[in-house]
């Protein structure tokens, strides 16, 4: 029989976070992460092969988490899923500026276990068919303009607001959303008059 674990999985993965948001992701190192928690370094290794194995669960991890809230509300309402983003962001402090301030590309220079990078594959699969429903359900067809105004109102002008408070680590006001909606209704519902 083995020994019970002291440290859970995402015991690690939310110090992970922590350190990130608060310190930059160089700051992010196996060593760091072992103090952050009073755990071994060779607990950290146990659980991650790699610092990029263990950057791509956090990555993952979050991606997941405000994609799984956004795809809900996707399917039966564009402007509250666009709304989501912000709510998430508020609820999520850390992990969104993580999500926001850094691509998958910066979090890892080496390759991703199988089984991380199929993970990905599949959020990235997910994302884009729902994207695909909703923009059909909109405008009728997927078009090249279609896809354009529906990436815009839903993804590039909340996350572009947000973004900004999150460079200066600061939470966006709920003011934002006033400006989320605006957006939203004249790029996708006044398209459609």
């Amino acid at each position: 029989m083995g020994r019970k674990a002291y440290f859970q999985h995402e015991d690690f993965l939310d110090a992970a976070v922590k350190i990130i948001a608060e310190d930059g992701l160089a700051a992010l190192t196996i060593s760091a992460l072992a103090k952050r928690i009073n755990a071994p370094v060779g607990s950290v290794y146990h659980r991650f092969a790699s610092r990029d194995a263990l950057l791509a669960e956090v990555w993952l991890k979050i991606i997941e988490s405000f994609q799984n809230e956004f795809l809900n509300l996707l399917k039966e309402d564009g402007l509250q899923a666009t709304l989501s983003c912000l709510q998430w962001v508020r609820r999520h402090p850390k992990e969104a500026r993580i999500m926001l301030l850094y691509r998958m590309r910066d979090l890892t220079s080496g390759k991703w276990p199988q089984d991380l990078r199929e993970h990905a594959r599949r959020l990235d699969q997910d994302l884009h068919d729902a994207v695909a429903v909703f923009i059909k359900k909109e405008f009728g067809k997927v078009t090249p303009e279609n896809i354009d105004r529906a990436i815009f109102a839903i993804y590039d002008a909340p996350i572009g607001m947000i973004s900004r408070y999150l460079r200066n680590n600061k939470i966006p006001p709920a003011s934002t959303a006033n400006l989320i909606r605006e957006t939203y209704e004249a790029i996708i519902v006044n398209a459609k008059k």
